[in-house]
């Protein structure tokens, strides 16, 4: 593998010392990265982060794509012992093994914790591009992806992973390079979004938007629309968990007196605490417009565009083998959307591994249930 990467200090929102950056290679000949829809970026750099050696033969290599709002650092390191977003999944020993694979997780394009995005330097104004970035799609950060393996003189995957959004972009990468990769596995995904999904992603958009400090999308940093944050990220945590996790760990605890401040309509519920916590830790560290990019990008994705129908998109999918697991609880991307990428592929002449996963966790179950999800990959994964 070539050094054609560097690692850099953290200069952007979630990075890490053991994160690096890799500028990629344009398209046709020039600097120019070419989108899905028309838009062209005159140079894109890649956060990514790597554990584990590359075999001689360069064909042990694992991508893992995230879901929207993670960073590249999915598992601690020599570099950054922190732990990951995934650290129960990749190491020596664990499911993803990095005494026999090399792993590479990708920040998606179009984010801000490292890769180029709206937050990103735009020559053509000399600011930041703000909603002037063009239309962004799953198979952009596929491709994306692919730009960077290629850098990496990496040109085989032994397999490509993803979670949530990550997932939609694994199938996308499986589609548009179907001899290049042996396994696929897609967790909590989706072959294009239900109209319930849609709805709560759009109005979560619609959040945003409406705070006035999003200016068109036009803000600095010391004016992000924080408050269409803080109120997008409640709606999308909501959806993230499902209704019996709620019920089981708050029920209708209420918040301790001392706690509160006597202000009208004021937080009085321990659930409503648990949004208000976590959705501060998220705003002010990932950008709004990549919110707001990399959302509707899930929306647009659908598998039928590849070949006028889910199941023919399906079958340009060559992989050996598929592991598509869902989880019963998800009502985000519902467990019957995992079965329909299953049977698709099986139609196709695919091998595929189906697992529904009972879990109470909802679509975020495969960051923190991981006695269902760690034997279930690194059980696929010893088979491969």
């Amino acid at each position: 593998m070539s050094d054609k990467s560097e690692t850099a200090s953290c200069t952007h929102r979630g990075t890490t010392k053991a994160t690096r950056y890799a500028t990629l290679i344009g398209d046709y000949g020039t600097s120019d990265f070419v989108l899905k829809r028309g838009g062209r970026l005159h140079e894109v750099t890649m956060a990514y982060e790597c554990w584990g050696q590359l075999s001689p033969n360069y064909d042990n290599a694992i991508l893992i794509f995230t879901g929207l709002s993670a960073s590249a650092h999915a598992a601690s390191s020599l570099d950054n012992p922190d732990p990951g977003w995934w650290e129960f999944m990749i190491g020596p020993g664990k499911a993803i093994d990095t005494r026999r694979f090399f792993v590479v997780c990708v920040n998606s394009l179009g984010g801000c914790l490292g890769s180029t995005g709206p937050e990103s330097f735009n020559p053509a104004s000399g600011r930041s591009y703000g909603s002037d970035f063009p239309d962004l799609t799953i198979e952009d950060i596929a491709k994306a992806g692919h730009h960077l393996l290629d850098e990496l003189d990496i040109d085989h995957l032994h397999a490509v992973i993803g979670p949530s959004m990550g997932g939609m972009v694994a199938l996308a990468y499986a589609l548009q390079y179907p001899d290049e990769c042996d396994y696929l596995i897609s967790i909590s995904a989706a072959s294009r979004a239900l109209p319930f999904t849609i709805a709560m992603r759009s109005l979560q958009r619609e959040i945003i938007r409406c705070d006035p400090k999003w200016n068109n999308g036009h803000y600095d940093s010391a004016e992000e629309p924080l408050n269409g944050m803080l109120l997008a990220r409640k709606l999308g945590l909501v959806s993230y968990r499902a209704a019996e996790e709620w019920h089981q760990r708050f029920d209708r605890a209420r918040v301790k007196k001392d706690r509160r401040k006597g202000e009208a309509f004021e937080i009085e519920f321990e659930v409503e605490s648990y949004l208000d916590y976590n959705a501060r830790k998220f705003v002010g560290n990932f950008d709004a417009n990549s919110y707001l990019y990399m959302s509707r990008a899930m929306d647009w994705f659908d598998v039928a565009d590849h070949g006028g129908s889910v199941n023919a998109g399906l079958a340009k999918i060559h992989v050996k083998k598929a592991l598509i697991i869902g989880v019963t609880s998800d009502i985000l991307f519902p467990v019957e959307q995992q079965q329909e990428i299953a049977d698709g592929l099986v139609k196709a002449g695919r091998k595929v591994e189906f697992v529904s996963i009972e879990s109470i966790n909802g679509h975020d179950a495969f960051l923190v249930d991981r006695d269902h999800f760690a034997p279930v990959i690194g059980g696929f994964l010893a088979k491969t």
